[in-house]
């Protein structure tokens, strides 16, 4: 099927790191490679606080993330891109027509779901868009 997948959000440091390692941890020995970047990336930030705190009580560790601009090659390289909002999808294929086609929301199977950001917000917040994500994540498992 796929054997690549990027998780895009505005600065890579909430959502789209959350579903990186939620999505490397649903597709271990699947072989398929999961990355992550921002359309506004905070570069060579780490994964905020809040979000690793609450991936950790799942058993996810983000330690290791840092946040990267989204670019051409990785558009390129990836065989199907995963964003959180429609305006992502909108911007992301204007920005590169050649994402066209393989860009989906990461709630398409969740009645379109949009995945809202929980940046600066309170814990219920993250907890909430972690709970979202991991259904997400779950629901796209079977075509991944």
């Amino acid at each position: 099927m796929f054997d690549s997948v990027l998780v895009v959000c505005a600065g890579n440091i909430c959502r789209s790191p959350t579903a990186e390692y939620v999505l490397k941890s649903k597709l271990q020995n699947k072989g398929v490679t999961v990355t992550s970047a921002g359309l506004t990336a905070l570069e060579g930030k780490p994964a905020d606080a809040t979000a690793q705190h609450i991936a950790e009580q799942h058993g996810i560790n983000m330690a290791e993330h840092r946040g990267q601009q989204i670019n051409s090659a990785l558009v390129q390289h990836n065989s199907v891109i995963l964003v959180m909002e429609q305006r992502h999808l909108t911007d992301l294929c204007t920005r590169y027509p050649q994402a066209r086609g393989k860009t989906f929301l990461l709630g398409k199977w969740l009645n379109d779901t949009e995945i809202p950001d929980p940046y600066r917000q309170s814990l219920e917040a993250f907890t909430h868009v972690y709970e979202l994500i991991d259904s997400a994540c779950s629901a796209w498992q079977k075509y991944l």
